[in-house]
């Protein structure tokens, strides 16, 4: 069996080689001649699954080891008898877990350690949700919205308007142009003028979620929110004018952690081992390697808001990110895009809270509840 296989998705060869010949290729120059006569695409977001690249092909099932599926047009897969399958809430817990280490640095740095703002979480979905549910724990004020949840879902929703008025905005949508609620440039002119200064917007979604242009004309003009943004519109050749006017700018990597890749990893391999007939033998955790940090302790004289920031900034800083992402507009315009997908295809070993076991001598209830709440793992 022929396999051809993003480069960048982990473990390929622990997951996939006893089911076929792999050939690697860079996500965004698999071409439909490299397709033909594999029988398995395995892609990540990078790469458009469509008529034009596999029309003439053999690909019988096509996987990719993402969360999101903008990139795969379903209707035509299912249409041509092609086996799909995604890996829907893979780095969900990476994602969370980007989302409040920026939160802990902003409330830091804004003078107010481990802040609790009220929290507008706009799509509940496999990330939007869990990150709900960890914030409600910890005792943040939540405004979710999910037009498409509401009905069906457990909880409080709320409107986009009321989301959009919380201190801070976390957008966890998936993108859509079609369909009563279209999230395609759902962040327009009219909706970001009414953003305050005193807001922080955060975006780990998709890029399009927000029009660019309005967004670069609303960090120009007077009492702008603050700004994060993982994901742009036109990767990898993104705007380097908002990319000067943000706050913080990481090149689409708030779900790289080796957990989330080995997860996405794992669960195409068993969508395709159950497509084969084959029995599923392998898991992810089964290849996780030792981290390079592995255990922080914490006595009665640590105080909760600082111990805290301390435990989430040593296991993920975004602003390492940041400054790598900035250094690329130094670089001629020709050479940016490139750069920006090495740094996704480089990215170092990120390792997730749970990876880091906390000793808690003599701290309070509170501090260990806040530690379990977040992911970490505490020493008995």
């Amino acid at each position: 069996m022929h396999i051809v296989a993003d480069e960048n998705i982990p473990l390929l060869n622990e997951f996939f080689a006893d089911i076929g010949t792999i050939t690697r290729l860079p996500g965004r120059m698999i071409r439909p001649e490299d397709v033909q006569k594999a029988e398995v695409l395995l892609v990540r977001s990078v790469t458009h699954v469509d008529s034009s690249l596999l029309a003439n092909s053999s690909v019988k099932f096509v996987g990719t080891a993402t969360i999101g599926t903008d990139h795969v047009d379903e209707k035509w897969l299912e249409q041509q008898g092609i086996a799909f399958a995604a890996a829907p809430g893979c780095n969900a817990e990476a994602v969370v877990q980007y989302v409040i280490s920026c939160l802990s640095l902003h409330a830091e740095l804004n003078g107010e350690p481990w802040a609790r703002p009220r929290v507008g979480i706009i799509g509940c979905g496999n990330v939007g949700g869990r990150l709900r549910e960890r914030l409600d724990k910890l005792g943040f004020q939540v405004v979710a919205c999910d037009p498409l949840l509401e009905k069906t879902a457990e909880g409080e929703f709320s409107d986009l308007d009321q989301a959009l008025d919380c201190d801070v905005i976390t957008l966890h949508t998936p993108l859509t142009r079609e369909g009563p609620h279209p999230t395609h440039h759902l962040l327009n002119e009219d909706r970001l003028a009414r953003l305050r200064e005193d807001q922080l917007l955060i975006n780990t979604s998709r890029g399009s979620v927000i029009d660019t242009d309005a967004l670069a004309a609303r960090l120009s003009a007077a009492g702008a929110p603050t700004v994060i943004l993982d994901v742009w519109e036109n990767e990898p050749q993104i705007s380097t004018e908002l990319l000067e006017k943000v706050w913080l700018g990481t090149p689409h990597i708030a779900g790289y952690t080796l957990e989330g890749k080995a997860n996405g990893t794992g669960m195409i391999y068993q969508a395709l081992s159950r497509y084969l007939g084959l029995p599923v033998r392998k898991k992810a955790g089964q290849f996780m390697p030792d981290p390079g940090l592995s255990r922080m302790t914490f006595t009665s004289e640590a105080h909760r808001e600082e111990a805290l920031a301390l435990a989430i900034r040593a296991t993920y800083d975004p602003r390492r990110d940041d400054t790598a992402l900035r250094r690329t507009l130094r670089l001629p315009d020709e050479r940016r895009a490139a750069a920006f997908d090495e740094m996704r295809k480089k990215y170092r070993t990120r390792r997730e809270f749970a990876s880091i076991r906390l000793q808690l001598k003599g701290t309070a209830n509170e501090l260990q509840h806040s530690f379990k709440t977040l992911g970490f793992r505490i020493k008995s």
